[in-house]
């Protein structure tokens, strides 16, 4: 076993601090602020980025702490791991419940508990073989957009001091519908930022979160099963602590209707190929590569205990959806690189009428009413919406690879 945080720090992201330890210290008594003695509610609590945005949290030490997960065992996991590290504060009223945030059971706590001085919001359909077909990219909007505005609305009852939701740097320039998705997201937070402060957040792939490429490899390597990876696709990556560090940074210290992004510089842009040839040096392997899936199995399922040689198989990407460089940002958008050392801001976004959002999303949902509908009138919807949405139907998608 390997130390993965060291790892991380090595041979990933190649820093030994968190990217934004100079830009929490130097925020540190308005965090102190406007967290201390507070009320927290964290959706999607369970999952890397929200657990790493409740680890940032709590040394600022909140009243309250609500998780909500459908995860019944991520939730138990969280608790014992908090509970569990030397030095965690945890609020005295902290709880967590196994629900879907669209569920009746959380607008009755909502309403009894009278909202939350900050509520930050993680639930998400975040990958791209999330819209492999119609049904799959149904849930995908539902989830990320359609049941989220009906938590925007309940926020109104009770607005909250901060709303945060996570976003993607696959929103800028959206080529899948994930990255679409979350840009509509974007677009809809917008529009309540009248009502409540809302902020936003775009950042790179998390390096080794749950369900991830990387996360896989370490599945891959316990079954003795061969590691995939593309060798054309190019990422930023920020480690699990700076995911949920960058959203603290943005719920707490940005100002309405901002989105925060990490700056990171092209040269730091990694394939996932080349942290899988150091992830398997780091073992104490040699990469073997074939070429085949087939191939790749068959070796590993007769390789002994003690070989040295470990399958790989790299390849070039050819599912739909996937985008061979990332951005934070387009051209148009209004920067400010000055107010913090690591984080970039995109100001004065345009803002949509909550008429706007409601006419789309209607026209959404009488889609996914009609007894029959394809996947393309969705795609073509949300072109109507998104003008520079580019959708390329490759035919092929993740699950159809290892």
């Amino acid at each position: 076993m390997i130390n993965l945080k060291q790892f991380i720090a090595d041979h990933v992201i190649n820093r030994q601090q968190s990217m934004f330890a100079e830009d929490i210290e130097a925020n540190k008594q308005i965090l102190f602020t406007e967290i201390e003695n507070k009320s927290v509610c964290v959706i999607g609590g369970a999952g890397s980025i929200g657990t790493s945005f409740i680890k940032a949290i709590l040394p600022f030490r909140p009243a309250k702490l609500i998780i909500i997960d459908l995860n019944e065992n991520g939730l138990a996991e969280l608790t014992r791991d908090l509970r569990s590290t030397y030095g965690m504060y945890i609020p005295e009223e902290y709880r967590t419940y196994t629900l879907n945030f669209a569920d009746p059971i959380f607008k009755r706590i909502f309403i009894e508990e009278k909202g939350f001085d900050i509520v930050a919001n993680f639930s998400a359909h975040k990958h791209v073989r999330s819209e492999k077909d119609k049904y799959s990219v149904q849930a995908l909007i539902e989830n990320n957009d359609i049941k989220a505005k009906h938590l925007l609305d309940l926020l109104t009852v009770y607005p909250p001091k901060h709303f945060f939701c996570v976003s993607t740097d696959k929103a800028a320039n959206p080529v899948n519908i994930m990255g679409a998705s979350k840009r509509i997201m974007e677009e809809m937070i917008m529009a309540y930022a009248p009502i409540f402060k809302v902020t936003t957040a775009r950042f790179a792939n998390v390096a080794f979160s749950n369900g991830s490429l990387p996360d896989g490899w370490i599945h891959r390597i316990m079954h003795k099963q061969p590691l995939a990876a593309p060798n054309d696709v190019k990422r930023y990556f920020v480690s699990p602590e700076e995911s949920g560090q960058i959203c603290m940074l943005a719920c707490i210290l940005g100002k309405t209707g901002e989105i925060f992004f990490p700056k990171l510089e092209e040269k730091q842009m990694l394939t996932f190929s080349a942290i899988c040839d150091e992830y398997i040096k780091a073992l104490g392997w040699n990469k073997k590569k074939f070429t085949t899936d087939e191939e790749a199995k068959k070796f590993a399922n007769d390789m002994p205990f003690n070989n040295k040689d470990y399958p790989v198989v790299y390849f070039n990407s050819d599912t739909t959806g996937e985008k061979s460089y990332e951005e934070f940002y387009i051209p148009g958008e209004k920067l400010d690189m000055k107010r913090f050392k690591s984080l970039g801001v995109i100001e004065n976004t345009e803002k949509r009428s909550i008429k706007e959002i409601d006419n789309f999303f209607s026209d959404l949902e009488n889609i996914f009413s009609k007894s029959s509908f394809t996947k393309e009138e969705i795609v073509h919807a949300i072109k109507q919406f998104i003008p520079n949405f580019e959708h390329e139907e490759k035919g092929k998608n993740l699950d159809q690879k290892m």
